[in-house]
């Protein structure tokens, strides 16, 4: 039965190759959800705060390419086509799967908490409908009690979308993800892949200024700022080239928006937004 499951999986997939040093993987990236689209048309999912790994069929391997070291026993059952999904123990554990692995010689008993949840089947000619029904069957006929499927479901309505991000917000997760259901996998940033996620404005104090890489060479790379309650943590997005090349002075109080936080209090995926304004 399985052995009929892969024959058919292949039947959906472009060949795969592979590189003795790893590129970036062939990955979908998600652009801001938008309230104009017809929420009908869209599978949604829970935005996992876990981190972002690549499976080829051989190895587990991060957005940028390199390789996570997870056990031989972890990736065992996995089956041997190409899967995008998170590494991911649970809500608020962001910082305890990134320790995890990031390690190379990370224990059985910390791997033993990790779970690869599984969002898609990149290199597949299917739509995103068919991709999802090939993945539930490939998962409920695996063996690995690490694979698993995130939930997927389709709504009506935009207020039944607010309702399902302020339930999952309650108890604690990130926000939302829709894929479009007739949508095919694209290796680029994707306008039929949405994230929804609710912002926050806050302010912090400018620390120091910190030097860019790359294009940013020479200009500014980063802020470090400091918040109200002494909490320090850098902010790299949100610049203009203009504001990378006159940044807010040193004392200066910015706003940034941010999503969540960790359990160290520092604002997630802070973005620069504005000197703060005196009046």
């Amino acid at each position: 039965m399985l052995y009929s499951v892969y024959v058919l999986l292949l039947l959906f997939f472009s060949p795969l190759s592979y590189a003795g040093d790893l590129p970036p993987p062939p990955i979908q990236l998600a652009t801001i959800y938008h309230p104009d689209i017809k929420i009908e048309k869209y599978w949604v999912s829970e935005k996992l705060d876990g981190v972002r790994a690549y499976w080829n069929g051989q190895q587990l391997i991060s957005k940028q390419g390199n390789i996570f070291h997870a056990p031989d026993w972890f990736i065992k059952d996995f089956p041997i086509i190409p899967l995008d999904g998170e590494l991911w123990i649970g809500r608020n554990q962001f910082e305890k799967v990134s320790s995890i692995t990031r390690k190379q010689n990370a224990t059985d008993q910390e791997w033993q908490q990790v779970s690869f949840m599984i969002f898609d089947m990149p290199g597949s000619y299917a739509h995103f409908t068919a991709r999802l029904a090939v993945l539930e069957k490939l998962i409920e006929l695996s063996d690995s009690p690490y694979l698993k499927l995130i939930k997927q479901q389709q709504l009506q309505s935009n207020e039944q979308l607010q309702s399902l991000l302020e339930e999952v917000l309650a108890q604690g997760g990130e926000g939302l993800m829709l894929h479009k259901a007739d949508a095919y996998y694209q290796v680029a940033r994707s306008k039929d892949l949405l994230k929804l996620k609710k912002q926050e404005d806050a302010e912090a104090v400018v620390i120091q200024h910190l030097p860019g890489k790359g294009r940013n060479s020479g200009r500014l790379g980063a802020l470090l700022v400091e918040t109200e309650t002494g909490i320090r943590f850098r902010i790299g997005t949100g610049f203009s080239d203009q504001e990378r090349e006159n940044p807010p002075p040193v004392g200066a109080t910015i706003t940034y928006t941010f999503s969540g936080k960790t359990k160290n209090n520092v604002p997630r995926f802070a973005s620069y937004k504005r000197i703060r304004e005196i009046y």
